[in-house]
């Protein structure tokens, strides 16, 4: 009966293996942060119901002013 043994190279991980999908998950995040849409929507979302209100505003019709045609997808 013969017996074989397999040993991963010293310093392999498999975090290594994910560093670079993260890396690409990063960037893909930093060009969704960059769209000037994702910015109003991000100023809109730290304004309170109460604030909106006082300017005669809805949260909804804000953001179809924001995203125009693409906001009933």
């Amino acid at each position: 009966m013969a017996n074989t043994t397999i040993d991963a190279p010293r310093g392999f991980s498999w975090r290594s293996m994910a560093t670079p999908f993260a890396a690409i998950g990063r960037f893909l995040v930093l060009i969704a942060e960059a769209v000037p849409h994702a910015r109003e929507i991000e100023r809109l979302n730290q304004l309170s119901d109460a604030q909106l209100a006082a300017r005669g505003l809805t949260r909804e019709g804000e953001i179809r002013r924001i995203m125009g045609v693409s906001a009933a997808l």
